[in-house]
């Protein structure tokens, strides 16, 4: 039998035992053209496509997610007929770890054997971040080299997925059959009413992207708005767009670290939307110090943020587990997701008061399922702008996060805290009088 009749029988036996398991609808097509379901009944109109041997001897070799990711990203790997997405959303993520699980170790060295025949591929550089991350921001760690890396890839591929106001960060659907741009409009203004708004008053938004927030916030609560980036980037496209709306006289925003802004207590609002995922669990205390010395007396703090579970052992909660491992290597070194109770708990140490946390994680869920669908229809366009391997990165990197918002493995929410005070509440009663609405 040739090598290669030797490689596809492997794989076709491999297959075979694992399709009842897996119960997929969908199939998987070899490098020789041939088709094999991966579930009874599976349809055949998406396909993963495995383009050569290389791909099979290094899955099997190192059954990771790491390794998933790289074949994608290197086209060794293709999803054919849909989006990594539609594809995720035809198999069972439980059922397919049982299937990978059924081998044992014994089995998957002989069906690697026919593989190991021949000079495997070099594989190509990916565009990743190699170095090292320092953990404490006093230790070294340079968070605009870290920013930059993931912001300034280029405005335009960010466009090509995000809504017209360019928010980065999840929507609030009041319905799922809403669009993203009236979702993002609504999560802004929800932003404004939870932080009590009033016209003359002081905003900072910390990590202001491209400027969706302080613009709405000037624009329809009359606030003086202040953003700061570490994205040369997006401090270009946010500067054009305040020119662009004539908000020169509300709204400001500069290239700086929002740590080195000068304590004086003068701001009556903060917003931080979903860019504490970025600072990293060792500084999690100066950013909650900061933020309770930026704030005057009555001063309000919206934080929006991205979470993990916590799990029983929490000496264990930091180790990497293989999504984190993917997500800064390939999307946002030094990244890092605390678990709601420790946002709780860090407000509380630093003497806020919470008044609010609220779950958002399906609408992350829909979100996110907007963004893939955007950028995987304009994906010719992301990869003329910054290359194939990154543009199928992304691809893959929303459509795992997508599903694992779906499942509950991560979570957002938004929580309101102000300053301790030392008799009644300086927040409204109720919801209905935070959102000026009957609910």
């Amino acid at each position: 039998m040739a090598f290669d009749d030797m490689r596809i029988a492997a794989v076709r036996s491999l297959i075979a035992e694992a399709a009842p398991i897996l119960q997929a609808d969908l199939s998987l097509e070899l490098w020789n053209g041939e088709v094999l379901p991966l579930g009874p009944n599976a349809r055949d109109d998406i396909r993963f496509q495995v383009r050569s041997p290389d791909a099979v001897r290094r899955l099997l070799k190192k059954p990771k997610l790491m390794t998933l990711f790289e074949l994608y990203a290197e086209q060794e790997l293709d999803v054919v007929g849909g989006s990594p997405l539609e594809a995720a959303d035809r198999w069972n993520h439980t059922r397919a770890l049982k299937a990978g699980r059924a081998f044992s170790k014994a089995r998957l060295a002989r069906a690697v054997a026919p593989f190991l025949i021949g000079r495997a591929k070099k594989a190509p550089p990916l565009p990743d971040h190699e170095k090292d991350v320092a953990s404490h921001y006093a230790s070294g760690r340079n968070d605009q080299e870290l920013i930059a890396f993931h912001y300034d890839v280029s405005n335009e591929f960010y466009a090509l997925f995000l809504d017209p106001e360019m928010v980065y960060s999840s929507a609030y659907f009041p319905s799922a059959e809403a669009s993203l741009a009236e979702a993002q409009q609504v999560k802004l203004d929800r932003i404004c009413r939870k932080l009590q708004l009033k016209p003359g008053e002081k905003l900072l938004d910390i990590g202001s992207g491209w400027g969706g927030l302080i613009c709405h916030a000037a624009k329809h609560y009359g606030v003086t708005a202040h953003g700061v980036t570490l994205s040369e980037r997006q401090l270009a496209w946010c500067n054009a767009k305040i020119a662009r709306e004539g908000l020169q006289d509300r709204v400001h925003v500069e290239l700086r670290d929002y740590r080195s802004i000068e304590p004086k207590r003068e701001y009556d609002a903060i917003a931080q939307i979903e860019m504490f995922e970025h600072v990293g669990i060792d500084n999690h205390d100066r950013h909650f110090i900061q933020m309770r010395e930026l704030m005057n007396a009555r001063g309000r703090y919206l934080h929006q943020a991205s979470v993990r579970r916590a799990i029983l052992d929490s000496a264990n909660f930091r180790k990497e587990t293989p999504y984190m491992a993917i997500i800064r290597r390939f999307i946002f070194p030094g990244g890092e997701m605390d678990h709601i109770g420790m946002t709780a708990t860090n407000l509380e140490r630093h003497q806020f008061e919470i008044h609010d946390i609220e779950p958002m994680r399906m609408h992350f869920h829909l979100t996110l399922r907007h963004w893939v669908q955007n950028l995987w229809a304009r994906r010719e366009e992301a990869s003329a702008l910054v290359g194939w391997p990154r543009t199928r990165l992304w691809l893959l990197y929303m459509s795992m996060c997508a599903k694992s918002f779906e499942r509950g493995v991560i979570n957002v929410f938004q929580t309101v805290a102000t300053k301790r005070v030392n008799g009644p509440s300086i927040m409204p009663l109720t919801r209905a009088e935070w959102f000026h609405t009957g609910e």
